[in-house]
Formats: structure tokens, sequence, C-alpha cells
């Protein structure tokens, strides 16, 4: 059954520590608890303790769930990380992944562990939305890996390609696939990876796993970045294996049922791949792979999963949430089917705007009579990733938490706000063949300077938690001198326009004005519209009634804005969707602020521009 809201979190106490001009730390009064030196520990713990529980299940082509249990996923790994070891990989040939979450995945990841060699899942957007493939080479690059990975070899034989001609590793790299071999290349099967071994090979795994610590380089995870090319993230078995612990002091509840997820997101990310699998893993849960992802098309399947699987939590980014959002409220049955096992909804990576908090909340009383426990965190890859946690009542988005136990957080006054930064064994040793990138992310005393900006929600009383207040590097001033908060007036403007804005832009940098590069929601557009859904996305953007409505919209919230840095007063509706290969949009589908603005300058130029631009809205 559920827990009571009472009973999930333990209670948040903070202390404040003040440092000289204006800066401070904040760190929880609990300790950090003891944890073990390797993710292995669990998977072994459970294995013994639980071993035909299931731990993973995926969809199969059939649509009926693949299952492995504890047991079976540990035996598997010890099998892998022999052949991996046999193949004469070591801690600087890395294993790189370049396809979605899969069982073998898993199974390979942990045999990567258990022999000492990283593991580097890939986004399989720079395979498979890339044109140029110029971002999965030069990680190829970086990485000289011993072993590529995709589970399917057709899918993703255009991606191989481009790294067999890279020639990364002198040539010696072995091709893995865990179905349809691509023609004319030379692949193994994952199959081969998991026979049991020679006793040579099992007592060449338990060598190479006794030198396997907390230190020991686990993961190598790549972040889009704000610019330039993705960095290399080390993510260490300290890393995860201190997060994983601060997480179950802060919620006790874990520990009293094993959770259950069904989730869809990425584990080449820190949100899916440490925060949720970890979760998972550490408290002996089972994770239902989501095949479905919130676009559209992809949904469905989504919402195909859950109609089945009751999760225990629910953790999705704030689009997923708008997705899903229609079938719930259109299906009672689904609707109580969804909230009959949750504990928690928790939503990540972006502000939830307050629209769709409420939706959610309604749709719980309908199913419950009472309200879900809703609740977010924040951190970075950097810091595996959770550095704060919202351990507290909330009623809306916005507050990200307070330190999690054995982390501290630094706030140091950068313009008008406070930039915060973080220590704590949760914290990455640097990046990964980027001496030069390590030495600029820290400062003089061992903070990871992260580029976001936060304030007490009560400067009295810092156990009431952390009010996100966007990224230090995206807000800019008038040429009035105000400074605006590009964060806070993004998620504002997608709630008052909500659900024809599906992700915006802030311009006005030296400008008199606050503008907007709008993204639309096509499906909307044309529902709205009253078109068919095929209709051309620029044909969409002028009608006059989806012009009206978004107008509407902006207005209201204009109404309710002071003044000029949190004003809007000149929109347009882009046609041409974020590019990846520009470094616009994330794998996630997070829109980059800097990059589009630098991409899309004749688009500022025109919006600013003073002349009759038709495809400018100019709001009174």
């Amino acid at each position: 059954m559920p827990q009571s809201g009472d009973r999930l979190f333990a209670t948040p106490r903070i202390e404040r520590r003040n440092l000289s001009e204006g800066a401070y730390v904040l760190r929880s009064s609990e300790a950090l608890g003891a944890y073990p030196d390797t993710l292995c520990y669990h998977l072994d713990r459970w294995a013994a303790e639980e071993p035909d529980r299931t731990f993973l299940a995926a969809r199969a082509s059939d649509r009926t769930w693949r299952v492995i249990s504890y047991a079976a996923a540990r035996r598997k790994a010890l099998a892998v990380a022999g052949h991996l070891l046999d193949r004469g990989l070591t801690p600087t040939s890395p294993v790189m992944v370049l396809s979605d979450n899969s069982i073998d995945s898993a199974v390979l990841q942990f045999g990567c562990f258990y022999a000492g060699i990283p593991f580097a899942p890939v986004s399989p957007a720079y395979s498979l939305m890339s044109r140029d493939f110029a971002k999965l080479k030069y990680i190829g690059a970086l990485l000289e890996p011993g072993l590529i990975f995709a589970a399917d070899g057709h899918l993703f034989a255009a991606a191989f390609n481009a790294l067999r001609n890279a020639e990364l590793n002198s040539g010696a790299v072995e091709f893995v696939v865990s179905r349809n071999a691509p023609d004319g290349f030379e692949t193994t099967g994952f199959a081969a990876f998991t026979d049991a071994g020679s006793d040579a090979k099992a007592a060449a795994v338990e060598t190479a796993y006794a030198r396997v610590g907390p230190d020991t380089n686990a993961k190598i995870l790549f972040t889009s970045g704000s610019t330039g090319l993705p960095k290399g993230v080390i993510n260490t078995h300290r890393m995860m294996c201190s997060n994983q612990q601060a997480i179950a002091q802060m919620w006790p509840f874990l520990e009293r049922r094993p959770p259950v997820i069904v989730d869809w997101l990425p584990w080449n990310h820190t949100f899916g791949g440490n925060h949720n699998f970890n979760l998972i893993l550490r408290n002996g849960g089972t994770l239902y792979i989501d095949s479905g992802k919130p676009a559209p098309g992809l949904v469905e399947q989504t919402i195909e999963n859950l109609r089945q699987i009751a999760p225990s939590l629910y953790f999705n980014v704030p689009r997923g949430f708008d997705m899903i959002l229609p079938a719930l409220e259109a299906d009672p049955s689904f609707r109580d089917h969804f909230f009959s096992n949750l504990d928690l909804i928790f939503y990540a990576a972006a502000a939830l705007p307050q629209s769709t908090w409420e939706r959610l909340e309604k749709q719980a009383i309908a199913a419950r009579g009472e309200k879900i426990i809703m609740t977010s965190a924040w951190g970075a890859t950097e810091t595996a990733p959770l550095a704060t946690s919202a351990h507290l009542p909330l009623d809306r988005a916005g507050i990200i938490g307070v330190p999690a136990p054995g982390t501290e957080i630094k706030m140091v006054p950068n313009g008008d706000k406070h930039e915060m930064r973080v220590r704590g064994p949760n914290v990455t040793p640097g990046y990964y063949r980027r001496d030069d990138l390590t030495q600029e992310a820290f400062d003089a005393d061992g903070f990871y300077c992260i580029g976001d900006a936060g304030r007490l929600a009560d400067e009295g009383e810092p156990s009431k938690g952390i009010v996100f207040d966007g990224r230090v590097a995206e807000d800019f001033k008038l040429l009035t001198g105000t400074w605006v908060s590009v964060g806070s007036v993004r998620v504002s403007a997608v709630t008052a326009a909500a659900p024809i804005i599906q992700d915006a832009v802030v311009t006005g940098h030296d400008r008199n004005e606050i503008g907007l590069l709008i993204f639309p929601n096509p499906a909307v557009c044309a529902a709205i519209a009253g078109e068919d859904p095929a209709t051309p996305l620029d044909q969409l953007v002028g009608n006059f009634v989806v012009r009206e409505k978004l107008i509407a919209g902006l207005t209201e919230y204009n109404s309710r804005s002071m003044g000029s840095n949190s004003r809007i007063a000149r929109v347009i509706l882009m046609t041409e969707p974020a590019s990846i290969d520009a470094n616009e949009i994330t794998d996630k589908g997070y829109i980059n602020q800097r990059a589009v603005l630098d991409r899309r300058a004749d688009l500022v130029e025109r919006l600013y521009s003073g002349t009759d631009e038709t495809d400018v809205m100019i709001l009174l």
C-alpha cells in the first residue's frame, strides 16, 4: 500500500555557516551513514537474499515482458566480466554503449564493474539523430574504447561504420550486438559474453574485482554542455554509493518495501542511470524498462506499460507528465490504476509548470481522495546526481530542497544572485582525459562550480529549502540595467500559454524589452486550429485562432508582471525544430538557451527589427 505523506521523509535539519563577503555554506546536521565500496555489493546482496526477485523487465518483440532476476543478472555479469578481461580490456579501454536502455546493457554494465573497466553509455541521439556523427566520433576518439555495443545492429549500422572509419584505438575495437548483425560488418553476438567462463576466467575476475574500490572509475557519463563538445564526467563507485545512502536517509520509506518503477529515462544520463537505476538496485526493487518516451508515437508505449504496471514511484520530466496527463484525465480506470500503488511523483531536470502540478493533484484526489506527494531534487552529472533533495512538504514547483547528508552547498554572491557550489563524496574527481576542464570546474576550496543560482525560501530558516534561481550564465541585463532571470521568465511563460508552447528561449540581452523565441507544440496547434495533425507547422503557426490563444495566455501573464525584467513584449512562433547537431537540444529534449540564441541570431534581429514582420507578435 502507498505510504502516507507524514511517513515518507526524514525531517530536514540544515546548518548555516557564514563566510566572508556574503557567502555561506549549508549542510545537513545528519551525518552520512556508512555505504559500500562498490555498487556490486548491492547486486551481490540481493542475489543472495532474494535470488528469484525480478530485478529488470523489458518488452520482448511480442510485447510480453522479458525478466531477469537478481541472481541471473549477477551470474551473467560475472561471465561478461570474464570475457571482457579475456579480450584484454583494461581500465584504459572503456566499453562504449550506443543504444537505449536494455537488460543486456545492464548486464554489460555490471560485467564492467566486476572487471574494473569503465562503462561509457552514450546518448543514442548521437547515433540516430545526428547527420554528421561529429559528437559520436569525438567521444569515440576521447574514450579509445576496447568494445562498442548496440542492441540492434541494423539500427546502429551507420554509427558503427562512422566509428570504424574513424579508426578508433588503432582499429582494435570489437563491435557487439544483441540482435540483427549488420550486413558486411563483423560483429559478435552478446549472448557469447554471457556463457559461463572457464575457471581461469573466474579467477581473473576475482583478481580484477579485488582491485576495484570506492575511487575506481565505474562510469563515464557525457554531458551535452551549454556549448562545445560533450564532456566525459568520471563517476566513481564512491560517488554513486554515497548518493544512494544519502537518498535512503532522506527517504526512509524505501526500506519498508521494495520500490517498483516504470521508467524510460536514459541510462546515459545521470537521472535515469544513476538516480533511478541505482535506487532500484540499492533497495532491491524492480525496474520495468519503458521503451516509450515523451514524444508523439512513443508516449503511447509508456501509457500501455503504465496500464499494466502500477509503480510505487514515478519519475519523469515535465514534458513527460504533460503527455500522459490527457490519458489519465480521459480514462478513470487508468487513472485509478496509476495512482493505486504510488508513494510519490518525482520530477526533475526542469521546473514543473504549476498548471501541470495542479492537473496531477486533481487526478490524484479523484483516484485516492487525497493529493499525491510531489517532489524534486537538484544536482548534475558531476554530483551523481543528487546534491539537494526536497524531502519536505511542497505545494508548487520551485524549491529544490536542502543539502543531502554528506553534501555541502556553498552560496557565493554573483551579481544580484547567489551561485551554488557543491562539495561532498558524491562529486566527480574530474573529466575523463581533460585535466584542463577539471581545473576550471572547482574553486580554491574544492567546491564544484555548477553554474546554477539559488536562494533560501526563508532566510531565517534554511531547513525550509532552497529556491532554484536560474542559470547564472543565462541571465542577462536589459539596456535599463535590470537583470532578467531567464529561468523564471521561461517557466512562467510556458505555464501561461500551456499547452501551445512546448518550450521557449528568452531574448532581450542589451535590448529594451524581453522577447521569446517559441517552439510550439504541433499537435496542440493542429487541435486548436481544427486542422489535420499532418498540417505543416508553418501553416499552423499562422492560424489566427492559435495566435489569438497564445497572445491571450501571455497577455494574462503580463498583467501579473510588475516590471520590464519579467514582462514579455514580443514573440515569434518558430517552425524549425531544435537541432541536436547544432547543440540546441539535449538527448532528453531540454533546450540549450545559449546555442539557440547563437544559431538563430537572425530571428532575434527580426524580433526586434521594428519593421512590419508578419511572424512577430507584439504584446501590448
